[in-house]
Order: structure tokens, then sequence, then C-alpha cells
């Protein structure tokens, strides 16, 4: 275990370091080939390391398996080079079959990741039909009575959970509702999004991670799975909402969807338990801090948001977003969190936490810290 304490803040050499993307896509490039190397069955998705330091790879039905086909896009989209394009749309079609999965509410991520990228890069026809077919499988867990998508069948004996990360799975919805001229997957994504902010949300702009209701919309209980306890705040679940709710203020202009992504990325910027690298504990309330685990992931999903959200602030917020976004990634691309070539499995992303109550990728890597790490590395090239 790696625990990095507090309140170290990075060498003065480091805090005025800018990003070198290029070389940060080189590097990145050596590591991916490698993995690629290592995965020639297209049945086996990278996602982690085992405690014991082996590598762990998951089938298609788990819900980070389109994240490394979508990492390969955004290696094809910086470099623009056929290698990466082949390689994104081979492990992006051996995705396909999850288009018919209704047993999930993961197909934003695991089918929006590698075919909505891909077919934004290249407009191959084939990617389409699996993303309007998948929209409809993800629309068939909205309930009209309770007004949210179900995010698992059961929790704690609760039947309709919902959790926060959900949100991240309505870009698929709009995405289709915008090509198919389908209105109800809009509507249903905006009826979800606001029954979130109504419930999902505590007065400081943090999130609660699972909310259980009844068959009518009523909420029951607000729990967690994934953080320190019920009325914490699990630093993934706070960056589903900043990159969630900021998502979706670019597909429907609501204001108060920008409203809430502000309040919840003010939460997490001024907590005093945010380090001075801005890489989160994995959990702002975590008993052992600053003798806790940071999650890198976490940092790479709020980095990524921070930067587009800062387009839809004033501009003193923008401002003070990007610099944020910025030191992230300064800390993310650094020794401390960048791996070594040939370390990490070839992951690029060290020192994140998947799902510390169940002791599952403590202080390992994840494969969707590399997607929004590197999604986060090209929306800092474009501001340049």
């Amino acid at each position: 275990m790696a625990v990095l304490p507090l309140f170290t803040a990075l060498p003065a050499a480091a805090q005025k370091r800018k990003i070198d993307v290029k070389q940060e896509f080189a590097r990145a490039g050596a590591q991916l080939q490698q993995l690629l190397k290592t995965h020639p069955d297209l049945t086996k998705f990278p996602y982690s390391t085992r405690p014991d330091g082996t590598l762990k790879d998951t089938k298609s039905e788990w819900w980070t398996s389109g994240f490394f086909g979508g990492t390969l896009w955004y290696m094809y989209e910086y470099t623009k080079q056929p290698q990466w394009q082949q390689a994104a749309d081979q492990w992006t079609m051996a995705m396909q079959q999850e288009q018919h999965n209704t047993g999930t509410h993961d197909l934003g991520f695991m089918l929006y990741c590698p075919f909505g990228n891909g077919y934004r890069l290249t407009r191959n026809p084939a990617y389409p039909p699996v993303l309007l077919t998948g929209a409809q499988s993800l629309a068939t867990r909205f309930d009209p009575q309770v007004g949210l998508i179900k995010s698992w069948n059961d929790f704690a004996g609760y039947k309709y959970p919902v959790i926060i990360d959900n949100m991240m799975n309505l870009e698929l919805l709009c995405w289709a509702a915008r090509t198919s001229g389908d209105s109800t997957l809009r509507r249903l994504s905006i009826t979800h999004a606001d029954n979130t902010l109504k419930h999902h949300f505590r007065p400081d702009g943090s999130t609660f991670h699972v909310v259980c209701y009844d068959g009518k919309g009523q909420v029951l209980a607000r729990k967690t799975a994934q953080g320190a306890a019920d009325n914490s705040a699990w630093a993934r679940g706070q960056a589903w909402a900043i990159y969630g709710y900021t998502m979706l203020y670019r597909e429907t202009k609501l204001d108060r969807y920008r409203q809430q992504a502000r309040q919840t990325a003010d939460f997490f910027l001024n907590h005093p338990n945010l380090p001075a690298d801005k890489i989160p504990y994995w959990d702002f309330n975590a008993p052992g801090i600053p003798n806790e685990e940071r999650d890198a992931s976490a940092a790479a999903i709020v980095a990524s948001a921070l930067l587009e959200l800062q387009h839809y602030s004033p501009a003193a917020d923008a401002k003070r977003y990007r610099q944020a976004a910025e030191q992230m990634l300064v800390s993310l691309s650094s020794p401390a969190y960048r791996a070594a070539p040939g370390d990490n499995h070839n992951f690029l992303i060290k020192h994140c936490v998947a799902h510390k109550p169940a002791k599952t990728e403590v202080d390992a890597p994840l494969v969707y810290a590399d997607y929004y790490y590197l999604e986060a590395l090209l929306r800092y090239d474009r501001l340049k």
C-alpha cells in the first residue's frame, strides 16, 4: 500500500511544470502497445490487478469492459495513426453483444465509450445501430412510476436502488434521442436527472452513493456501497456527479444541471481533506485520513469534467476550475501516480481505489482511470 500524506505539496518545480501532452501520449502509446500484446483474447478485457499483483481481466458484461476500446480511440484521436484505429475497432466490436443486455444500467460506459467515440471519429456506419439498440435496452430499466433508471436489481434488501454513477449513462440516451429523433429518451434522461437532483444531494453539494426507492418513487433509504459510510462523501461518487451533470448541461442546456455540477465541484475542490496535489482520498470522510489510500481515478474523472465545466462558468470560476484540473493533470503525470514504462501491468495510472469496503482493487490501476486521464489530456490540449 502506498499512502500519500495529506498536506505534502508537490515540489516547486512540479507545481510550475505544464503538462507535455505530446510526451504523455507517447508514453501512453508505448504502454498500451504492451497491454495489447498481453491481451490477444478479445473476450478478456483489461481491468485492474489482484491483491497479489497479478492482472485482473473481465468479460464483456462487466461494467468497465468498454473503457479499453474507448482508451484506444483516444490514442487514435491524438495520433491519427491507423494502428490505433484498427485496435480500437477490434475492441469496440468485441462489445457489440452487450447492446441487448437489459440487466445493467451501465450500457453508457460499456457501449458509448467505445462505439460513441468510434463513431465520432470515423463515422463507421456499423456503430450507430449498436448504440441505438443499447439505448433501448437501457431504457427498459426506467420505471415511469419511480421516475428513475434502476441501477441494481437488489441492494441490501431494497428492490429499486439508484446510484449516482447512473448519471454517466445518460449520455448514451441523449445521443440516441438526438440521432433517432426519439424524444422519449431525452425526457427519460431529464426525469432521471431531476429526481436524482431532488433526492441524491446534501445541502453542501455532496452526494449520497445509493438512494433506495419503493415502487412509487418514495425514498426508503440513503446508503453507500463503496464509500466509508452512508453519510460520507465517496470521492468517485462526487466525481460522477460533477461529470454527469456537466455532460447533461451540455446536452440539455438546463441551468439547474450546470448549477449542481458547479456546487459539487466546489464541494470537492474546497474540502479541507483534499490533499495539496488535488488527488483525493478514496472517501473525503475516510476514518484514517491521512493514512488512507488515494483514488487517482476520481481525480482523472474530475479533471476531465472541470475542463468542460469551465466553458460553462463565469470567468473567475472558469479560471479556478481550469487551474485545479491542470494541477490534477500535473500530479497524475508525475511519477507519484503515472506508472513507469513496463510497470503497473502497462496501465497508465496507479494508486486508484475501486471498492475499499469489499477490499477489491485497492491501491491498484483501473482501466477507467486511464480512459479519463487521456480524455482530460485531450481536453487540456484543445485549450492551447
